[in-house]
């Protein structure tokens, strides 16, 4: 078993709770940014508040602008956070390459809390191969 192997089974029995740092994923630049679900929104919210003012009135556009901007963080900005956390772990348990690639960049961590109620994190300065493998050991097969 790999150790990305015994990191997904540790994800999928909930003994381990994956970390994504949001901004940084949500970036130009990153694989899993899209430009046109944090552009549309925005846009739509300005144009719908200059037309409101130019055609009807300042207090149109400006309520327009109060209602748009409470809709971006009430119900738009939820969405696009859980959608750049799932494409990102997706993209990171893909491979060893890319949970690297994320781990060294300091985007990803990884955290459990034990039955005894103590709890370990591990972030960018230490190793999520032996986070993993301290959390569930390797079998005597594995270790032959």
């Amino acid at each position: 078993m790999t150790d990305l192997e015994r990191l997904k089974a540790l994800l999928d029995s909930d003994r381990v709770k994956l970390g994504v740092h949001i901004r940084k994923m949500n970036s130009p630049g990153s694989p899993v940014y899209s430009a046109w679900e944090n552009i549309w929104p925005a846009g739509m919210i300005l144009v719908g508040s200059f037309l409101g003012t130019a055609l009807v009135h300042f207090y149109l556009g400006a309520a327009i602008l109060g209602v748009g901007c409470w809709w971006w963080l009430a119900k738009v900005l939820p969405r696009i956070k859980d959608g750049v956390f799932e494409r990102s772990a997706a993209f990171a348990l893909t491979s060893e390459t890319h949970f690297d690639a994320l781990w060294a960049k300091g985007i990803l961590s990884l955290y459990s809390k034990q039955d005894d109620g103590s709890e370990l994190a591990a972030a960018m300065r230490d190793d999520w191969r032996e986070f993993a493998r301290r959390l569930m050991p390797r079998t005597e097969e594995e270790t032959g």
